[in-house]
């Protein structure tokens, strides 16, 4: 199945010369998005996922059904003060300035392979950032997967040799 022609395209959003990428419409439509899933699915599978990890929000759309298939848990990532219990963190840097991710501490066990799934890598920092968390936790990397990757912003480079499945490059 061709992804691409499920993506809408907006230009000028959320700002001026941006073209923003919006995979609302592979979720609005059944079979695009369970494709979507059942891909990741597979990957998950290969690379040996004992937990899926996905930063909000659309992390939590595209790996919670991820988690499902595979009957394994799902660790949300969230920005700070949105978790309620102990939590680990970890400051990356913005384009003007620096955010906070947050996981429960209890969120990965030690040894635990996880895959990092979100909609979208581009410039790396998020992702980077939760590779971090799972680490800080005691778990390992098992890969990272994406439905689009905007090639052009180098997001690889952050992540390193994990092995990376993305389902749509621009």
């Amino acid at each position: 199945m061709d992804l691409k022609q499920y993506v809408t395209t907006v230009e000028n959003w959320p700002k001026e010369g941006i073209s923003f990428k919006d995979i609302t419409t592979i979720m609005d439509n059944g079979p695009a998005f369970k494709y979507a899933a059942d891909q990741i699915v597979e990957f998950a599978k290969e690379v040996g996922a004992d937990v899926i990890v996905g930063p909000e929000a659309r992390g939590f759309i595209i790996g919670c059904p991820v988690a499902y298939a595979l009957e394994i848990g799902f660790a949300p990532v969230r920005k700070e003060g949105k978790l309620p219990r102990d939590v680990v963190r970890v400051e990356y840097g913005l384009e003007y300035g620096v955010d906070v991710l947050t996981m429960h501490k209890d969120a990965i066990k030690p040894g635990q392979k996880a895959l990092i799934v979100d909609d979208l890598l581009a410039t790396g920092g998020t992702v980077e950032a939760t590779i971090k968390l799972i680490e800080k936790l005691g778990g390992t990397v098992a890969g990272c997967a994406f439905i689009i990757e905007l090639s052009e912003l180098n997001g690889r480079g952050k992540i390193g040799n994990y092995p990376i499945k993305t389902l749509i490059s621009y």
